[in-house]
């Protein structure tokens, strides 16, 4: 990928970039929509995502290309005028740039930027926070300033929750930034604090892409995330990560009904995701694939997150040998199931699945075999 971003850098902008950075994509293992509430979360950097190619330029114009649009964006430097359209994917990169003073830090001047990815899209496999990651790392390098791990993923949320719009937690850009190969990354998001539990080596990870997304994904989203933040009012506590299952089922004359299933499903995912993490500890894969399918369950029901053809694979996928558990991954209403599974497990194994929901929906399902991958990182060019 490195070798393909110079080739099509210097295509592009008839030079070569200066600096390199990537940034994985990540699966969300366990904690649905736990994050913001200020719950704990389980995640795993992948072995795709996304590499950015930067190079100074001394005109004062900020240049933005992705190998997804051939287009060439070009903003003047300072101008942060959020894009639409076929430009709105620069609102990362650009969202990352209006971050930085927020942090005490530099903004750099003019620039040449190429971005290239091998994530799949709609995969529910943070696209976004990979572009941020990757992106920030290239405009601290630039301007040679080298902050904290820990920093540069909440450069990357500021930028997602203030200029992109969307109120997500420190999930997306946790795990990315903290990945580890043959680790999860663990994050209690009250810290944050990040740390890693081993991935046992038999385990496998298969994300089925079903390209579904509600149309009102985005406003679904933020409903959820509101609904959250007045349980958790109604309930006396900050964030509901301060609430119990008890506190919850004791409220149920306070909340209304769609609240308390939020509530519900946060307070327990948050418990499911503790113990994930003794399950891994423990090496005891059958107790975690039960949890996964369980978090979907939540998701379901309660969450209500969830569609018919997420449903349907998690249901086709834990009737199916080798499989230890499923569940939706990412923020639902559409995307893409994860699959944890044995070595035993294989492609002839996933294309019955494929076949099977091909024969219910009509539509085909893409399948990625997915290995755990190490966070964001400089490369030397």
């Amino acid at each position: 990928m490195k070798t393909a971003l110079i080739e099509k850098f210097f295509a592009t902008f008839d030079r070569s970039p200066n600096f390199i950075a990537r940034a994985p994509g990540r699966i969300e293992f366990i904690g649905n929509h736990t994050d913001y509430n200020g719950g704990s979360v389980i995640g795993a950097a992948i072995d795709r995502g996304v590499w950015v190619g930067l190079a100074p330029r001394t005109d004062g114009l900020w240049r933005f290309v992705s190998d997804r649009g051939g287009e060439v964006v070009t903003v003047s430097a300072g101008n942060f005028s959020k894009l639409f359209g076929g430009q709105s994917w620069v609102n990362y990169p650009l969202g990352v740039l209006a971050a930085l003073p927020a942090f005490g830090l530099r903004v750099p001047g003019g620039f040449d930027y190429l971005a290239m990815s091998d994530l799949p899209a709609g995969a529910g496999l943070s696209s976004s926070a990979a572009i941020e990651l990757s992106s920030g790392l290239a405009f601290l390098a630039a301007t040679q300033q080298k902050p904290s791990r820990e920093t540069l993923v909440k450069i990357g949320r500021h930028a997602e929750n203030t200029f992109v719009g969307v109120p997500c937690g420190i999930l997306d850009q946790g795990v990315s930034g903290f990945g580890r190969k043959n680790y999860l990354v663990t994050i209690d998001c009250r810290g944050p604090i990040f740390a890693t539990v081993p991935l046992p080596a038999e385990a496998h990870f298969w994300i089925f892409n079903t390209h579904t997304k509600h149309a009102l994904v985005d406003g679904l989203y933020a409903e959820r995330h509101r609904a959250c933040m007045e349980a958790a009012k109604n309930l006396g506590v900050s964030l509901l990560a301060e609430a119990t299952v008890e506190t919850v089922r004791g409220a149920e004359g306070r909340l209304s009904p769609v609240a308390c299933k939020r509530a519900r499903h946060i307070v327990e995912e948050i418990a499911r995701v503790e113990a994930t993490g003794l399950a891994l500890r423990a090496g005891d894969l059958t107790a975690v694939g039960r949890l996964l399918t369980a978090s979907h369950r939540s998701s379901q029901r309660l969450f209500e997150n969830s569609t018919a053809e997420l449903d349907f694979l998690v249901d086709t996928l834990t009737a199916t040998p080798h499989v230890f558990g499923a569940r939706l991954t990412g923020g639902g209403f559409g995307g893409a199931v994860m699959a944890l599974t044995s070595g035993a497990f294989g492609a002839a194994q996933a294309k019955v699945v494929g076949a099977a929901y091909a024969k219910k929906f009509g539509a085909q399902v893409d399948v990625l075999h997915a290995q755990t991958g190490d966070g964001a990182e400089l490369l030397a060019c």
